[in-house]
């Protein structure tokens, strides 16, 4: 009989290590899978909402500040502000002098923009 529950309790304690190296292993492919997606969304050419998305983007990307880009265009830095957080739209031309600022195609600043 005593025999039996030391059994019975070597085989419980077997299985709650089983069950956590299972949770272990569970964890860190949960993990290495998110990694993995991490890494592809950041691999992937990145898609903007909003033409603000798209401006802000390109403008961080070269390393340019609002002050810098308003500057350049002769408006204030809360127009550029308002174009980037899409409380408005730049105009024509000013979109023109932004691509051109930024080195692309005024087609390439509206191309990922969603509807």
């Amino acid at each position: 009989m005593k025999i039996s529950l030391i059994m019975t309790f070597i085989m419980l304690l077997w299985i709650a290590i089983l069950l956590g190296l299972g949770s272990l292993l569970l964890r860190w492919l949960l993990y290495k899978g998110t990694d993995k997606y991490r890494r592809q969304r950041e691999d992937a050419p990145s898609i903007c909402r909003s033409l603000g998305e798209t401006l802000k983007q390109e403008r961080t990307r070269r390393g340019m500040t609002q002050e810098f880009v308003a500057e350049a265009l002769g408006v204030s830095r809360q127009a550029v502000s308002k174009w980037e957080n899409g409380t408005s739209d730049p105009s024509t031309s000013n979109l023109l002098a932004l691509a051109k600022l930024y080195g692309v195609d005024a087609g390439e600043l509206l191309k990922n923009v969603e509807n």
